[in-house]
Formats: C-alpha cells, structure tokens, sequence
C-alpha cells in the first residue's frame, strides 16, 4: 500500500472512531436531570434568582443584528413584521437551543449590595449547565403563570406557558390581553376595581387547562398609578383584588408581595432583563454589549443601561448589580416618578391654566364634580393650528381641579403664531424637567438626579430600545422601528404645524385620523423628545430604536417578573379546588 494511501486509510480510521464516540455521548449518554433553577420571589431580601426563558425551538430567533450571536440555535435572519415586532422565518429543523442558565437578581439597599449569588458557584459551571436537554423523569409538559400589570393607564395581563422540564426553561407561548382604565381611576371604590380585572382573568380561564389550574400561580403588581393615589386608597384596593383572586378564580394567589406595588427600579431591571435576553445579548455563552431601555409608562418612566464603567458609578440606590447566565453586570436604573406620558400631560396643562389664573380675563372656577364640563376656553401653545382640546380636566399641584377647552394660539398654519406656538410648547416641556436643581454630580439627567452620561458612560455601538408609550405614539403615525432622535424632533414638528402638513407629508390616511382625533399628540411628543434629549441627554444623532414586541413577545417587565415563579417555593401552593 502506498503510503499516500495509508495515510488515508489511517486517516479514516481516526475519523471513524471520533464519530462512534460522539455518537455514544450525544446519543446514547443519560439526559442531566433537571435542576431546580429558581429560588423565592421576596421583596425582604430583595433577590431574585431567575432563569432566561427560551423560545420553544420551533421559534427559534435570533438577536436583532447580525453582529450580535443568537442565544438559541442559528436560524434565518430577523425581519420586521405587520405587527410591528422582530420576528424570523422559522427553519425547517431548528436544534434544541443552548442558552443561558439561570440568572439572580440583587437590589441595593442604602449603599448599593453585592450581586446575588448565582444559581451555579462558578462561571465555568454555569456555561456547563446551559441548554441541559430533557430529563428521561420529567413528565411534566407545559407549566404556566399569569401576571397581571396594573399600570396607570389600564390593566394588562400576560399568560405565560413554559416547558419546565429543561434547564433554563423555555417559553412556549403568549397570550396578553389588556383593558383600560387602570385599577387607581377607581379612587375609593375597591370593589369596582378589583371587577375591572374579570374580563383580564376570563382570558387566563379559557387558556390555562382546568387540570393545571389549580397550580397555575397569578400575581399583580400595580407601578405608577398606584403609587401617586397614596397609601390608605392603593391599600384598600390590593386587598379587594387578592380577595377577589382567592375567592372567586382557581388559581392560587403568590403570597406576601404577590399583590402589591412594585418598586420602580425592580420594574426597570426586569424590563432591561427581558429586552437583553429576547435580543439575544444575555445568557450567551460570552458576554456581549447590552442594550439600554427607555420605559414610558403614564406616571413614570425608566431608564436602565450598563455604563462602560459601571465601577466608577457614584454609590447609592441607582446601581444595581445583575448575575446572569455566569455574567456579571452593573447597571445604572432609576425610575422617574410622576415624568410619565399623562403625568408629564398633565404638568404642561397645569403651567397653562396656572397661567391663565393670572390673567384677569380668564374666570376660571374649580370643577364642581367629576361630570363638569367646560365654559372657559384657554390658548394653548402645544395644540397644532386649528384644533381644540374639548373637557379637558387638569388638576393643579394642590390637587385643585379645573375642566377647560384647549385651543390653539394659532388659527392656521400662515398664522405668525404657529411657529412661536411650537417653540413655548417645547419650552413648556422642558420646563417641566426641572434641570435647574442642584443635583450631586457634574453629570446628572433631570429634576436633580444622578446619572452617568449616555454621550461617554454608554456605548456607542449599542443599542437604546425605546418603549411602551413611546411605541404607542410613534408606530401609528408611520415612524420606522429605527431612527434618530433629530428624525423623532421633526416629526414633532411636524405634527405640531398642523393638517396642511400632515396631508403633505403623511402617507397613510390612518396617521392623519389619529392626529386628527387626538389634539394633544403634538404636546405628547413634544414632551417625549424634551425627556430623551434634554432630559436623558441623548444626542439628537443617536439612532433610537422601537418595538412593541421581539419574537412575538411583549417587551416590559412582565416576563422577568414571571420566571421566578415557576418554583413551587416562591410564596405560593398548589390550590385544591372542589368539583
């Protein structure tokens, strides 16, 4: 034989026995046992041990750009759809996903705490750990959880089913439904805030089988709304819900902070959580850059991002540190209190009428009950030529309350006024950031809080994800899912100029008739661009990014809120029902 022969000969041999190993190991070895991937939910200790789900392999996804490693198996690229999601053409054989193992989650106390222990004792075991197939013991199929989000401006559910027998779990479905108004517009009236949410749990009645609903865990958690009606009114009204819950629906309530109030950092870095790990920038194998959210609720708004050095960051409640998938993070979080969309609405409508009580020939009384309408009628500079704002309630800083019409300072677009209308309106919007204050730091956002610079602290590679109201004004009236913050400044502008613009420069009818129906679109955008840039201090040539989904999955706080709850000792048991 000649020895380029022998050479191939050996060759395949060598070959042949490599493959006859791989297949005994893959094929043939026991599956690991699944392991206990969560610890308990406890507002105590302030410490959540939460695993990455991962999307079910038969959709799969990968992270938004090309540049960034998928988190589950490689799959087609990512395309924009009708929904205005990311989302991907699922492959005809997708491989079980290999993700990030479970995550822990610690809040600083008065100086700022160590980072929970992860679930593994190293970063090497962790990684190990990731994508452990199925337990041959395992029989259980799908597991569920139900949270609900009492937010300000209406209640929104999300009912959650996972496949609990690998490790990190993966998330198989969605369902989500949401109605408004919110739980805090019921003021004293408990009862009938606590019903409100019926037509929400319906939805969980009808989607989690009867056999599992008994150990199917609900939890409410109430963000801003709640937080600005005061303790005694938000009291009365989680206790009438948790009563509501235990009594009238199978599923068993999540005791101790199951019902409550959430806290505004934990709704930021739980929002930050979801969007990284549906994006693919945690649970990897190696850390990647991460993206920082901007959450806009109606009584508050979030930031969270990781600064380039998180170490260097001033101590205090703002920093927080994460553990996931055998990473380590620091990030900067705070949560604006009362800087929401309809807070910040409110604060621009106050200067205005505030204004007007000075003025000798505006006879302005208080409202005298919750039906009054209005007999007054104000100039308003953040109203676009030739509209009125009709009925409008705006309750003063003293909790006065006045119902006036809005109309515009200008009469139509040709009208000298309209181009001075738009500058008092931005004013007015940044006014209300209160940048003055003195803060304890040369680099600080708005109303006198710290926070380290977007323009040097952030990368400039990374991404910012914008959402929630932001999505909310934005997509229906033709913004792209990315652009820049001087794009989102035009668009302003140009729905502040009026209809002559807009037919101008508007393709779709549908963009016309939503600002045609809502007035105080030009002041809502103009307060959202006066907290990016002014506020944030985000450069108007930073490209932005919006979404309202990843994967058809809803982005917010919800989903990193729900994973710990898939362990039986996070503060709820099985409920035995009678037939």
């Amino acid at each position: 034989m000649s020895a380029f022969f022998s050479y191939r000969y050996n060759k395949f041999l060598i070959v042949g026995a490599v493959l006859t190993v791989l297949y005994i190991v893959v094929f043939l070895a026991p599956s690991q046992p699944k392991e206990d991937s969560f610890t308990n939910l406890s507002t105590e200790s302030h410490q959540v041990n939460t695993a990455g789900a991962v999307l079910d392999s038969d959709d799969t996804t990968e992270p938004l750009y090309p540049e960034s490693k998928p988190v589950v198996a490689p799959a087609k690229p990512l395309e924009q759809t009708a929904d205005s999601s990311f989302a991907e053409d699922k492959p005809e054989k997708a491989s079980k996903p290999d993700t990030g193992a479970a995550s822990a989650v610690a809040k600083p106390k008065a100086a700022p705490s160590k980072a929970a222990a992860p679930l593994h004792d190293s970063k090497e075991e962790a990684k190990a750990a990731k994508g452990s197939s199925k337990s041959s013991s395992c029989t259980a199929d799908e597991e569920y959880v139900i949270m609900i989000d009492a937010g300000s401006t209406g209640s929104r559910i999300h009912v959650y089913s996972f496949d609990t027998c690998v490790s990190p779990p993966k998330l198989l479905k969605e369902e989500f439904k949401m109605l408004n108004p919110g739980l805090s517009s019921f003021d004293t009236d408990a009862v009938g805030a606590a019903a409100s949410l019926d037509e929400l749990l319906d939805l969980a009645v009808a989607t989690v089988p009867k056999a599992k609903q008994g150990c199917t865990p609900v939890a409410l958690k109430a963000t801003a709304g709640l937080r600005l009606l005061g303790e005694e009114k938000s009291r009365a009204i989680l206790a009438e819900v948790r009563s509501h819950l235990e009594n009238d629906y199978p599923f068993p309530v999540v005791e101790g902070d199951g019902i409550s109030i959430m806290d505004g950092s934990d709704e930021g870095v739980y929002a930050w959580i979801t969007t990284n790990y549906l994006l693919g920038n945690i649970g990897a194998k190696e850390k990647r850059p991460t993206a920082a959210v901007f959450d806009l609720g109606g009584g508050s708004t979030q930031i969270v991002f990781e600064p380039l050095d998180g170490q260097s960051m001033i101590e205090g409640e703002h920093k927080y540190e994460v553990s996931f998938g055998g990473s380590d993070f620091t990030l900067y979080q705070y949560s604006h209190l009362g800087f929401g969309l309809m807070q910040g609405r409110r604060k621009v409508n106050s200067l205005v009428v505030e204004a007007a009580l000075k003025d000798s020939k505006y006879n302005l009384t208080p409202a005298s009950g919750s039906d009054a309408t209005a007999d007054v009628s104000i100039p308003h500079p953040c109203l676009p030529p030739g509209t009125t704002a009709e009925d409008v309630k705006v309750e003063l800083a003293d909790k006065t309350t006045y119902v006036v019409n809005f109309v515009s300072m200008a009469k139509n677009e040709n009208d000298d006024m309209a181009k001075t209308a738009s500058v008092q309106c931005r004013s007015l919007a940044e006014t209300i950031l209160n940048k003055e204050l003195e803060c304890e730091s040369k680099s600080c956002s708005f109303n006198g809080i710290y926070q380290p610079s977007l323009r040097h602290q952030f990368s400039q590679s990374s991404d910012m994800f914008i959402f929630s109201y932001f999505y909310d004004r934005l997509k229906p009236i033709g913004m792209p899912l990315s652009f820049t913050l001087d794009e989102m400044k035009d668009l302003t502008k140009l729905v502040c100029s009026g209809s002559s613009a807009w037919n101008q420069y508007l393709t779709q009818p549908e963009s016309i008739k939503e600002l045609t129906d809502e007035p105080l679109w030009c002041l809502d955008l103009s307060f959202m661009t006066a907290l990016l840039h002014t506020g944030y201090d985000i450069p108007l040539d930073r490209e932005l990014r919006t979404a309202k989904k990843i994967s058809d999955n809803e982005l917010g706080w919800c989903l990193g809120a729900s994973l710990p709850l898939l362990d039986k000792n996070s503060g709820w048991t099985c409920k035995v029902t009678k037939d």
